[in-house]
């Protein structure tokens, strides 16, 4: 039987990995990471999106569980967090455009800055949607939510009442040292594509939370 704990530890073993083959191309083969392992269409970047999928996938579960529970305004929160990852999964493959070959659309193919169909990569006038909305901004979200969460559930009533009443699954220790972690393995190399890594992990690491979250009894 699969439990959730196998799982767990099966999804942090995955993110060492992805750091572990970084650093053997980046040693080894870095051209190779940057137009095979990484490169767009590649495995790491279609890796991200189905982990993506199926941390949306948790939460829409978790989110009918909870409509079990009869607690509808906790449901539509819980919903509310499985579409942002659903769209997430689908931006980062730019919805399957490149999958299932069909063109970009009128407005996209104006305003976005790959031809693409997706939100990340639009530019209206100077104002990059990548830079303003999807780059350090939330890379920093994102890091405080993984590392410093896990610190103030545990310290503060306070923190761990509000994280408990926006359903809001909460990271352990293991995820805060695995976020660490790639940010040192990542931060402190330099090679083409570097971040698509610094993705996949994350990915990997939002599915084990949403699985197996330190309040998960707050979740059911």
């Amino acid at each position: 039987m699969i439990t959730r704990k196998f799982v767990d530890a099966l999804l942090l073993s995955l993110a060492a990995l992805a750091l572990v083959l970084t650093l053997w191309f980046y040693v080894t083969d870095p051209g190779y990471f940057s137009a095979s392992f990484a490169a767009e269409d590649g495995p790491v970047e279609y890796a991200t999106a189905f982990f993506l999928l199926v941390a949306s996938g948790v939460l829409a579960c978790r989110a009918v569980s909870l409509r079990r529970g009869g607690r509808p305004y906790l449901v539509v929160l819980m919903t509310i967090y499985a579409l942002m990852f659903f769209v997430a999964s689908g931006e980062e493959v730019s919805w399957g455009q490149r999958i299932f070959d069909w063109e970009t659309g009128e407005f996209f193919a104006e305003h976005n800055t790959q031809d693409e169909t997706n939100l990340h990569n639009l530019a209206i006038g100077e104002v990059r949607l990548a830079k303003t909305l999807f780059g350090g901004f939330l890379t920093l979200m994102i890091l405080l939510y993984l590392v410093a969460l896990p610190l103030l559930h545990r310290r503060s009533a306070r923190i761990a009442r509000l994280a408990d009443r926006l359903v809001v699954p909460v990271p352990g220790w293991r995820h805060a040292v695995m976020a660490i972690l790639a940010s040192i393995v990542i931060g402190a190399i330099d090679i083409q594509r570097q971040w698509e890594v610094y993705e996949l992990v994350f990915s990997l690491l939002a599915v084990s939370i949403f699985v197996s979250p330190r309040n998960d009894a707050s979740l059911r």
